[in-house]
C-alpha cells in the first residue's frame, strides 16, 4: 500500500513538473514573441483598428468593382495615404514658412505684433495675463522674450520632443494604413481566428464578443476619430485660407481636443479674436462664423456616423484618449480610446451574461 502510494506521489510529481515545463516553455515563447514584435505593436494594433473601421467601405467598393478585393484594398489604401500625406505636407509647409518668416523679421527688427483687442482682457481667468504679455510683446518684443525666458527654456525641449513625436506618429500611421490594406484581404480568416480566441477565453459566446468588438471599433473609429479628423482637416484648411501663422500646430490641437470630446472652439476662438487684430472686420467675422461651424460640426455628424454603432460613454473615450496619449504619444489618442471602449463593452457584456 505504501509502495502504491509512493508510486502515485512520484507519478503526480512528474506530471506536475512536466506541466510546469510545458507552461514555462509556452510562456517563454510568448515572451520572446512579444519582445520581437514590441517595436511593431502600435502600428499593428492601429492597422487592425483601421481595417475593422473601414471594412464596410471596403466591402461596398469591392462589390461595385465586381468583387475585386485586391483592387478595392489598393484604392482604399492609396486614398487613405493621400488623406494623411497631403494635409501633413500642407500643414508642415505652412508651419515652416511661418516660423521662418517670423524668425527673419525678428532678426531684422521688422517683426510687428499688433496690440491685443480689449475683449481678450475680459476673458475669464486667462484674459488679463494673456493681454498683459501680449501688450508687452507689441510694445517691446525683446523685453517680452526676456520676461518669458525661464518658461521658454523650460518648455522648449518639450516642444521639440513633441514635434519629433509628431513626425514619428505620421510615419507609424502611414505604415499602419499599409498594414490595414493587407489585413482587409484577410478579413474572413481574421474573423474566424478572432472567434476562436474569444471562444477559448469566454466560452460559447465567442462569436458574440467578436461582433461586439467589431461594432465597438467601427463606432469609435467612425463616430469619434473620424469626426475629429474631419474637424481637424476643416480647421487646418480654414487656417491656411486665412493665412493664420503656424496653421499645422493649431490643426493638431483641434484634432486632440475633438478626440477627447472638448469643443475645438477652445482653440479656434482665441485665433478668431486674434484675427480681428490682423484682418479686416469682414474677413474676421467670416473666419469667426466658419470657426463656429467647424467646431459645432460634430453635433450633426455624430448622429450620422453613430447611427449604427454601439453606445459608448464619452467619459470612456476621454479617459482612453488621455491615458493612451500619456502611454503612447499622439497615436495613443486613437488607440487608447478604441481599446478602452472595447474593454468597457466586453466587461459590460460579461456582467450581463453572468
Amino acid at each position: 500500500m505504501d509502495n502504491n502510494q509512493q508510486f502515485s506521489d512520484e507519478n503526480l510529481s512528474n506530471r506536475a513538473v512536466l506541466i510546469a515545463l510545458r507552461i514555462s516553455f509556452v510562456a517563454f515563447l510568448f515572451l520572446l514573441s512579444y519582445l520581437i514584435l514590441k517595436p511593431f505593436l502600435l502600428m499593428i494594433v492601429w492597422g487592425i483598428i483601421i481595417a475593422v473601421g473601414v471594412f464596410p467601405i471596403f466591402s461596398r467598393l469591392s462589390k461595385i468593382l465586381g468583387n475585386r478585393d485586391k483592387l478595392s484594398s489598393i484604392i482604399l489604401t492609396l486614398t487613405a495615404l493621400a488623406l494623411i500625406i497631403a494635409p501633413t505636407v500642407l500643414m508642415l509647409n505652412s508651419t515652416v514658412v511661418s516660423v521662418k518668416n517670423i524668425s527673419e523679421q525678428y532678426e531684422n527688427g521688422t517683426l510687428v505684433i499688433p496690440p491685443p483687442s480689449d475683449k481678450i482682457a475680459q476673458l475669464p481667468v486667462i484674459g488679463k495675463p494673456i493681454s498683459k504679455i501680449w501688450k508687452l510683446a507689441s510694445n517691446n518684443l525683446k523685453n517680452a522674450i526676456k520676461t518669458l525666458e525661464p518658461q521658454i527654456k523650460k518648455y522648449y525641449p518639450k516642444v521639440i520632443s513633441a514635434v519629433s513625436g509628431l513626425g514619428g506618429t505620421i510615419l507609424l500611421s502611414i505604415l499602419s494604413i499599409i498594414i490595414a490594406g493587407v489585413l482587409l484581404l484577410q478579413s474572413k480568416p481574421s474573423e474566424q481566428t478572432t472567434n476562436k480566441i474569444f471562444r477559448f477565453l469566454v466560452g460559447k459566446n465567442g462569436e458574440e464578443f467578436t461582433k461586439l468588438t467589431i461594432l465597438t471599433i467601427r463606432s469609435v473609429v467612425q463616430g469619434v476619430l473620424g469626426i475629429a479628423v474631419i474637424q481637424s482637416i476643416a480647421a487646418g484648411g480654414l487656417f491656411l485660407i486665412f493665412n493664420i501663422p503656424v496653421a499645422g500646430l493649431w490643426a493638431l490641437l483641434v484634432l486632440i481636443l475633438a478626440i477627447i470630446q472638448l469643443p475645438p472652439m477652445l482653440i479656434m476662438l482665441p485665433i478668431a479674436i486674434y484675427g480681428f487684430s490682423i484682418m479686416s472686420t469682414t474677413y474676421a467675422v467670416i473666419f469667426l462664423v466658419l470657426s463656429i461651424v467647424v467646431s459645432g460640426a460634430d453635433t450633426f455628424l455624430k448622429p450620422i456616423f453613430l447611427g449604427r454603432g454601439v453606445d459608448v460613454p464619452m467619459l470612456v473615450i476621454l479617459l482612453g484618449a488621455i491615458g493612451g496619449m500619456v502611454l503612447f504619444g499622439i497615436l495613443g489618442l486613437f488607440i487608447g480610446s478604441v481599446i478602452l471602449a472595447i474593454t468597457y463593452k466586453i466587461f459590460q457584456a460579461l456582467i450581463d451574461i453572468n
